[in-house]
């Protein structure tokens, strides 16, 4: 795997409260990625340091953050509007370090719905793309599709990463859905659930291959 810096932040997010950081910096990186955690984990989860490391590997250096009920070591996730300010100080901090670097949000579960939802409001010229690991179409056991109204909204190119058997995006209606949206590309990982398990394999690399190549591939 190849060598990076690792560089710790704190991002203020109101006048009075911030969130934990973290920077994996490869040499000549030729992306960033901003990348938010799910909704029962946090930035030093393995599956989100593993990720980044992979990515590392591949040129793309990746800003880790938490939620403010993460930081606050609360059980419940923050409202949208709470989780909305993070999303916001954390594509803002990777924009100000790497001004010039194709800027792509998103994140696993979760943080990439947070995120698309920021971003759906707020179409920052610096963005460039939005990543989802797992994209929660729906809670488990309650399928349908309103979560995804305001993707509907973005412009950007989009990735959705998503195992065939996840549990929080049954998998006819996730395809239902991005084949409405003009700009998404949707990739399976089979057999899969929403925690990327299929068996024993590890998909971790295989993920960070997949959000390196699609980089490169909207630079062409």
């Amino acid at each position: 795997m190849a060598h990076f810096e690792i560089e710790a932040y704190s991002l203020p997010i109101n006048k009075s409260e911030s969130v934990s950081a973290e920077l994996y910096l490869p040499p000549n990186p030729n992306a960033v990625y901003v990348v938010a955690h799910g909704a029962g984990t946090n930035m030093h989860h393995k599956f989100m340091k593993d990720l980044a490391a992979e990515l590392a590997a591949r040129q793309v250096a990746t800003l880790r953050y938490n939620f403010l009920y993460t930081e606050l070591k609360k059980n419940r996730p923050d409202f949208p509007a709470v989780a909305h300010q993070a999303v916001a100080a954390a594509i803002a901090k990777a924009h100000a370090l790497f001004p010039k670097l194709p800027l792509i949000a998103g994140g696993k579960s979760f943080g990439g719905r947070m995120t698309s939802q920021y971003v759906a409001a707020n179409p920052l010229p610096h963005i460039t793309g939005l990543a989802f690991v797992g994209f929660p179409l729906h809670p488990a056991g309650k399928p349908g599709i309103d979560r995804a109204d305001h993707l509907y909204s973005i412009k950007f190119p989009m990735l959705f990463l998503q195992g065939t058997k996840d549990a929080l995006a049954t998998w006819d209606l996730l395809t239902a859905v991005t084949s409405k949206l003009p700009t998404a590309t949707l990739t399976p990982f089979e057999g899969a659930d929403h925690s990327f398990k299929a068996g024993k394999k590890n998909l971790v690399p295989e993920l960070a291959e997949k959000i390196a190549g699609w980089i490169l591939s909207q630079r062409s």
